[in-house]
This record gives C-alpha cells, structure tokens and sequence, in this order.
C-alpha cells in the first residue's frame, strides 16, 4: 500500500497515515489548507465550522471529512462526542474586528475574546480526556500580538493571550504538546470582509514592504502548521510566519 505524504521544507517525507487531526475553523482559508494537506498526508479529518453549509463544501472540496457543527465562541462539551482519540487538534477560527475602543460596545469586547481565547480554552478542555502523550494542539494567534493596529487593540490583547496560553499549557498538559502559529498578511476570505474591493491593491502595497516581498497564502501557513504537529520536540513555542512582517 502508497502511503499519501506531504512533503516538508527539507524533502523528507511527511505522514499522519491513520491519525485523527481535528481542525476547528476548518471549512476555510488556513484551517482548510491545512485539512487539504493534512488529507492527502494521509489523516483521518474531523472539520468543525459553525457555518454547515460550508462545512459541507469544505469537506467535499477535500474529498471527504466528518463534519462538526459548532461555533467556537461557545463550545459544548460534548463538541467531540464520537471521536475516540485525537491526534492533533488545530484552532484557528476567530474574525478579526477592528475598531477604536471607544466605539466597540461589551458584546463586541467579549465577542472578540471569546472567539480568539475562551471558546478554544473550553475546546481544548474538551479534547483533554481524547488526547495522548503523543498529541498536539496548535493554537493561532497574529502579528497583531507584536504589531498592533491603532484601532486593534481587544484583538492584539486576544492573540498576545493565546501565546501566553501556549506557554503555560506546554507546562501544564505535557506531554502533550502545543505550540501556535502567527500568521502576518495572508490571502484568505477573511481579508475580504476586512478590506474589500480595495485587497488586491493593499495586498500588493503592503508585499512591497515585507523582506519577502510577497503575502503569504494559506498553504503556507498550512505547512508551518503541519511541521509542529509532526515534530516531537517543539512545543511552548509561537512560529512566525510573516514574510518579515514583524521586523519593519
């Protein structure tokens, strides 16, 4: 029998042959490039989205996946009821609001909270009792955690507590690993809402600026995601992958 791989920055190959990864936020940008990789490595995938007729899509655009319907500001504890064990689970739902303190109301304030730090603490204390010593949780946090925008700044508080988080579970919960991953610029559908009919061109703009000169795409923080679940010896840890944003 082939064993489906993926291939990893040095040409080694990469496999989740039979292992059960969970991906909350998976019916797009990052969360389904990482499904889509993680598939063709050979994973067993569980996609949990809040929208079912997204979810639907994305697990037929993959080729098949068993769907979850959840929205991750308010998890249930029976979210993962079915699944015997959980290989690796990745979190990387949350929208990006950004406005100035002064017009964001409570809701607001606690949307963005529970989106980006509360609902994947109670998601992650959900999948407890499903992980091994072998798993791995990847959280996602953001440049904004050590760039943050003027008009930002429940946002940057979220994601920078989502790095404070992974640090501390690394400790907690070992062996179980976890680690995150902040993504900077990155061309998913969730820039749309944010920027509209003028992305391309801010998108180009602000390419010009990065040291790499481009903006990433999901696939790229797909494989970033991918190496952490994989590598046994790298947990507590944030990887940027950025284009350099943080250092201009």
């Amino acid at each position: 029998m082939q064993t489906s791989t993926i291939e990893t920055g040095n040409k080694q190959p990469q496999s989740f042959q039979g292992q059960n990864i969970v991906i909350i936020g998976g019916s797009s940008g990052i969360g389904l490039a990482t499904a889509r990789q993680a598939k063709n490595a050979g994973a067993n995938l569980f996609l949990v989205s809040r929208d079912p007729q997204r979810l639907r899509k994305a697990a037929e655009a993959i080729g098949g996946a068993t769907q979850i319907v959840a929205d991750i500001a308010a998890p249930q504890p029976a979210i993962f009821a079915g699944i015997g064990r959980i290989d690796h689970l990745l979190i990387t739902a949350g929208t990006v609001h950004l406005q100035p303190l002064k017009d964001q109301s409570e809701a607001d304030l606690f949307q963005v909270v529970s989106e980006r730090l509360i609902g994947p603490l109670l998601a992650i204390k959900a999948a407890l009792p499903l992980l091994h010593g072998a798993s791995s949780i990847t959280m996602t946090s953001g440049q904004f955690a050590c760039r943050p925008a003027a008009i930002g700044a429940v946002v940057a508080a979220a994601v920078a507590a989502v790095e404070s988080t992974v640090r501390a579970l690394a400790i907690e919960l070992s062996p179980t690993r976890i680690n995150a991953v902040s993504p900077g610029w990155v061309d998913t559908p969730l820039l749309d809402g944010l920027i509209g009919e003028a992305k391309r061109q801010v998108l180009e703009q602000t390419a010009s600026t990065l040291p790499s000169r481009n903006i990433g795409r999901p696939e790229d923080i797909a494989q970033a995601i991918l190496f952490l679940m994989a590598n046994r010896f790298v947990t507590g840890e944030v990887l940027h992958i950025d284009g350099g944003g943080r250092l201009v």
